[in-house]
């Protein structure tokens, strides 16, 4: 298989990992827990290959999602597409960011993420939270640094190789 292919087949596989790891049925005490696997997905391709996420995509694969979960029609569309949004405008900056520096931003960006749910699900009178509704965006950033390292190497691996002189 030709690398070309290679990183189009690690791309569409992440997102179908992502879409998988959301449905994943967890005990109720570990709910809070989990990470929005998909912004994460989002905000990794957005920043470092935004010919193949851009906002168009983001909300297609937000679409999917609201489709798989049952929410909303459009809440992960949005929030996907606002999460698109922010890395595209601010990854010529984000890109050179030290790893604990690209952490926080993740970290705001998922924070931000949380806010936008808070207020579409107030718009259907669903705003019941508690603080344990704070700990995915936390637990995603923690592992945001592992997560990059991983795409990366996967991404690296599936580059085509230049031919040698």
């Amino acid at each position: 298989m030709s690398r070309q292919r290679e990183g189009v087949l690690l791309f569409w596989s992440s997102l179908l990992l992502g879409l998988l790891l959301m449905v994943i049925a967890l005990p109720e005490a570990l709910r809070p827990w989990r990470p929005f696997w998909l912004g994460l997905l989002v905000i990794y391709w957005s920043l470092e290959a935004p010919e193949r996420m851009g906002m168009g995509r983001a909300f297609g694969l937000g679409l999917v999602a609201d489709v798989l979960v049952g929410t909303l029609a459009g809440e992960h569309a949005f929030r996907l597409v606002a999460m698109a949004f922010i890395v595209l405008r601010f990854r010529a900056r984000m890109r050179f960011f030290p790893m604990w520096q690209e952490t926080l931003a993740v970290l705001a960006i998922l924070l931000n993420d949380s806010l936008l749910t808070l207020m579409l699900r107030s718009f259907v009178g669903a705003t019941v939270v508690d603080w344990r509704y704070w700990l995915a965006p936390l637990v995603a950033a923690l592992l945001w640094p592992w997560w990059f390292l991983m795409l990366d190497d996967l991404r690296r691996r599936s580059r085509p190789r230049e031919a040698s002189s």
